[in-house]
């Protein structure tokens, strides 16, 4: 018999040269028109690097390169659908023109990022971020 456990999930967060932030505006349920983070389900046989890098790509159109894990984010509360853990990497990205795509309804490099609430505890993961930066 299989253990019951966590979705396995990824998420990216990614500045430009100019400290805008990537969100992407969420075409899905839960948190429907919000920013987050681009990021998303671990298919099985990836890894988690492949995954958030591939989510990367569907979400918002560009390729990246992780620099370094921020954190693991499993709070069972932190997606209404459910407990997921989340691996969160800070990615260099290789493109800044970016395009919505796939869960995403639109993607952009945001200016005023810090004054926004943003879906699941994708607050958490950029104050994070912020910290591993250096």
């Amino acid at each position: 018999m299989k253990p019951k456990t966590p979705l396995l999930t990824v998420d990216c967060v990614v500045f430009d040269r100019h400290d805008r932030l990537l969100l992407i505006q969420r075409r899905n349920p839960p948190f429907t028109g919000a920013y987050a983070l681009p990021g998303g389900f671990v298919d099985v046989g990836e890894t988690v690097e492949q995954a958030a890098l591939r989510e990367l790509h569907e979400e918002a159109g560009i390729e990246g390169k992780i620099l370094r894990l921020i954190g693991v984010y499993s709070d069972p509360k932190r997606d209404p659908r459910g407990h997921t853990a989340s691996t969160a990497f800070l990615v260099r990205p290789k493109s800044t023109k970016v395009a919505g795509g796939d869960d995403a309804a639109s993607a952009a490099f945001i200016e005023g990022w810090r004054k926004m609430k943003l879906a699941f505890d994708h607050t958490k993961i950029v104050a994070d971020a912020l910290k591993v930066r250096g």
